[in-house]
């Protein structure tokens, strides 16, 4: 089964948050029927990156059977990691990178390399603001999220 997945973090201004991420899960079913899931969680303290990582996550342990998956973000640090080979890099060096230190989440990172296992998965830019109709829509997820006061908001993903 083929899936497409958008996704997009938001620290709202602010990269210690408040923020919130947001992910939508596209596919057709064997009927050619168009079948969508939105995921979206408010209140993450944390930086932009780390969100950015949590909704892809967030899209990928959403599958329940072995995907091909195209997962389009506007992270251009999550898309080049995988992309530009950085994260083999960074594993094969014990998660350092060279003259700068360690690698920043690798909680994250190794919970993203887990959730992808099973899938074939290829990673996309997408610029952010650029219209791309899904990545606003993640972008609009977000930040909904990002503004609730309601724990409703929160899903099961197993993130928070």
């Amino acid at each position: 089964m083929k899936v497409t997945i958008y996704t997009d973090g938001a620290a709202r201004g602010n990269p210690d948050g408040p923020g919130g991420y947001g992910t939508v899960l596209q596919y057709t079913d064997r009927k050619g029927r168009l079948h969508e899931k939105e995921i979206s969680a408010g209140y993450v303290r944390t930086t932009n990156n780390r969100m950015e990582l949590m909704a892809a996550i967030a899209g990928l342990e959403a599958l329940t059977r072995a995907c091909e998956v195209d997962l389009y973000s506007d992270s251009r640090y999550l898309v080049d990691a995988f992309n530009q080979k950085w994260i083999d890099s960074w594993r094969k060096n014990n998660w350092k990178r060279p003259k700068s230190g360690p690698v920043k989440n690798i909680d994250l990172w190794e919970r993203l390399l887990k959730a992808m296992e099973p899938h074939q998965v290829s990673f996309f830019w997408v610029r952010g603001h650029d219209g791309h109709p899904e990545n606003e829509r993640c972008d609009r997820l977000a930040t909904a999220a990002a503004d609730a006061d309601e724990a409703s908001l929160l899903v099961d993903t197993g993130l928070l």
